[in-house]
């Protein structure tokens, strides 16, 4: 029973890794602390990739693994910012 919990939650955790996005015709690419100066757009919300801090604190023995999820491939890129600039729930 334990097992297939794990096996589950695991999978569910992973199913959220970091995805780049096409928006308006164009496509943005996740980013992380690394490259945030050269691939966060500031049109763009980003919102946390789940599955990618799980796999950081899983593969963090590796060393190697969790830099990549952490330093480039951290954050989402989900919508166009609004108007106004905002990336919350009522700015559209």
């Amino acid at each position: 029973m334990k097992r297939s919990l794990l096996i589950t939650a695991t999978c569910l955790a992973l199913a959220g890794c970091g995805q780049p996005a096409t928006l308006n015709g164009v496509r943005y690419p996740t980013h992380g602390f690394l490259d945030k100066d050269t691939n966060k757009s500031e049109k763009i919300c980003y919102e946390l990739s789940i599955g990618n801090v799980v796999w950081s604190a899983l593969t963090l023995p590796s060393v190697v693994l969790p830099v990549y999820f952490v330093g480039f491939s951290l954050y989402n890129p989900v919508r166009v910012k609004a108007a106004n600039g905002g990336c919350g729930f009522d700015d559209k």
